[in-house]
């Protein structure tokens, strides 16, 4: 295990309840603003699970553990990443955070035992999305981008839910769309919200 992981894990006193000791974990790095955001896709995952037939316990987990990897910091993110083999695409060296999501799967495995195959693929895409994703992949990801971190509404949100009243892809798409029409917006284009838009483009037509 890298020191930095293991560190995190020494610092924990685990409760057995996921929830409280990813939030304990976060507020010890001063991440309150993540805390709280990951509280608010948790509950947020969870009702679209139950919306969209999905197991909403798995949905839950995977909203709190989405962000944990916040607690590394943005310039330690590759160096960690590059320690635990993760595949490192250029994109993602060009502009550290964005692999925060494949480093969030490693600290759900490793840190917080989490061996469902399902939540650690959420996890593991859940800020880019990616081609042909299963519908758990698809509530983590518009979960997180309803509940931004941000303050105000969103500015795509009424699209978003305009397209949730149609279908699961149609929401997710309308939140896509809205990326590549802004897209100066964007440090990177990453390949996989490439793949996701592409994907959907064809599935829905669009």
């Amino acid at each position: 295990m890298h020191p930095a992981l293991l560190e995190l894990r020494e610092q924990l006193n685990f409760t057995d309840n996921i929830f409280e000791d990813s939030i304990n974990l976060l507020n010890k790095h001063n991440k309150v603003i993540v805390a709280e955001h990951s509280k608010c896709v948790a509950a947020e995952a969870e009702r679209l699970a139950n919306i969209f037939g999905e197991n909403h316990k798995d949905a839950r987990i995977a909203g709190i553990l989405h962000d944990i990897s916040a607690v590394i910091p943005n310039d330690k993110k590759i160096e960690v990443a590059e320690s635990l083999n993760i595949d490192i695409l250029s994109e993602e060296k060009a502009f550290p955070p964005i692999i925060h999501q494949k480093l969030s799967k490693e600290i759900a495995k490793t840190i917080f035992g989490i061996t469902n195959e399902g939540i650690l693929s959420a996890i593991c895409c859940h800020t880019t999305l990616k081609s042909n994703p299963t519908r758990f992949e698809m509530i983590l990801f518009i979960a997180d981008k309803l509940e931004w971190d941000q303050e105000g509404t969103p500015p795509y949100f009424k699209n978003v839910q305009e397209g949730l009243k149609k279908s699961l892809e149609n929401g997710v798409f309308a939140f896509i769309k809205y990326l590549y029409e802004n897209q100066s917006n964007l440090e990177v284009v990453h390949p996989w919200l490439a793949d996701a838009y592409n994907y959907l483009s064809v599935l829905l037509g669009s």
